[in-house]
């Protein structure tokens, strides 16, 4: 690949889709990114409608976890749906992936199958308003957990704001902002407003934003507060779950949650979010008490889905390679940025880590990263892409079952041209 790639049938539908799509996209994530149209994606590969190949570790923001196309997901899900999709009652296939979704857990007692990890985040702190009779909430800086107006926020200095023209800021004020890893301004707020508090939500793994892994004993200290002073604890997997390993963060790192919300990785790339969570609590949606609807809720669709990747997953147990993969592209980004001297941090696991700019120590919160060179990076994911590598202008990398030794080499390669030609520009 070179810089010379051509991107005619690219930028003639940039201008057709910006006539008639806000943006020319149809989520603001890909505002920032190249403008480029894909054709086809298959394994880890992508090609775009000028015929441009690329190694793919944006995998769509990370549902992509057996990489594009499964022909086994595929399939089941078209032989499902031969016979129909949406009943508007109940069918064989959701009651077959709530159980596996459960056997593959390990830890959970019911299951509600939502479309969004948006909308299965909501029904989570719904279920816990109204099972602690309280109303707040703690949340961690730069965590995301959807893009409705009570939790899509802004992290500066000057604390917790909207995120969006138009957003209601008052709603923001159930949730409580603090910084990640710190168990102690937890135990503050706790002792202080615990009968306010309703619940604690946070990524186990902070993926979204910086691949910042929790200290020893954070999630073990918040998973205590949680049972001292009655609040209920939720893992936002959204990202995480099934990801970073079969079980997620509850096998990762031997913490479990009151509830957990999972999505992406879950369904091999359809659209699927599930609550999980204890009987006791779960079963107030099946009394009426608490309110939980979707017309696509566990459509048949979703749950071959859900089905066929969680067979897949259970069979090939794909951890081991997708951790050996991502730990070999992690030693080729340092090893190029080493020797062009570009000062690259690169941090995280191997299913999913992150690469910056203009830090050298562990990032451990959202202030860290907030101190890193986002406009530096951008211009290096530029350079990648040139050089057929699609990654995401936030600094996250994510690794499939389909990457392999073949998808490492090449990767190698270009992730060095790339740094290279970053070098000679900065020259």
């Amino acid at each position: 690949m070179n810089s010379e790639r051509r991107q005619t049938r690219s930028r003639t539908l940039g201008k057709r889709a910006s006539e008639v799509i806000p943006g020319g996209v149809n989520s603001n994530v890909r505002l920032g990114g190249p403008r480029v149209f894909f054709a086809k994606g298959k394994g880890a590969r992508l090609w775009d409608v000028d015929g441009n190949e690329y190694i793919d570790y944006l995998l769509g923001q990370g549902p992509n976890l057996l990489g594009h196309a499964p022909d086994d997901v595929h399939t089941r899900v078209m032989d499902a749906t031969a016979k129909g999709m949406i009943y508007g009652a109940q069918h064989p296939q959701e009651v077959d992936a709530a159980e596996a979704v459960l056997d593959t857990l390990q830890w959970a007692d019911q299951v509600r199958f939502g479309v969004s990890g948006t909308e299965s985040v909501q029904a989570a702190l719904r279920l816990a308003r109204a099972s602690t009779g309280r109303q707040k909430f703690i949340r961690f800086e730069g965590h995301y957990h959807g893009w409705l107006d009570n939790v899509l926020a802004q992290f500066g200095d000057d604390g917790m704001k909207p995120a969006s023209a138009g957003q209601v800021g008052e709603y923001l004020d159930d949730g409580i902002a603090l910084r990640w890893n710190d168990a102690d301004a937890v135990r503050q707020v706790l002792e202080l407003r615990s009968r306010e508090i309703a619940a604690i939500i946070t990524e186990p793994m902070m993926l979204n934003a910086g691949a910042i892994l929790p200290e020893n004993g954070f999630l073990e200290e918040l998973r205590a507060m949680c049972d001292e002073y009655g609040v209920i604890l939720i893992f936002d997997e959204v990202i995480t779950g099934f990801r970073i390993s079969l079980g997620g963060a509850v096998e990762r790192f031997g913490v479990t949650p009151d509830l957990a919300v999972y999505g992406k990785a879950i369904a091999g790339g359809w659209p699927v979010s599930v609550l999980a969570g204890r009987r006791d609590l779960m079963e107030r949606f099946g009394t009426g008490e608490v309110n939980h609807s979707g017309t696509f809720n566990g459509s048949v669709m979703a749950s071959a889905a859900v089905l066929a990747t969680l067979e897949r997953l259970n069979s090939e147990m794909p951890y081991d390679a997708m951790e050996a993969h991502g730990q070999l592209l992690m030693s080729a980004i340092r090893e190029a940025s080493d020797v062009y001297s570009l000062g690259l941090h690169v941090q995280g696991i191997g299913m999913g880590f992150h690469v910056s700019f203009g830090v050298s120590d562990p990032i451990r919160s959202y202030r860290d990263l907030r101190q890193t060179d986002a406009a530096r990076y951008s211009v290096l994911a530029g350079m990648l892409f040139e050089q057929g590598i699609f990654v995401s202008q936030r600094g996250v990398w994510y690794v499939s079952s389909a990457h392999g030794s073949n998808e490492a080499d090449e990767a190698s390669h270009r992730i060095r041209l790339a740094c290279k030609a970053m070098a000679q520009e900065e020259s």
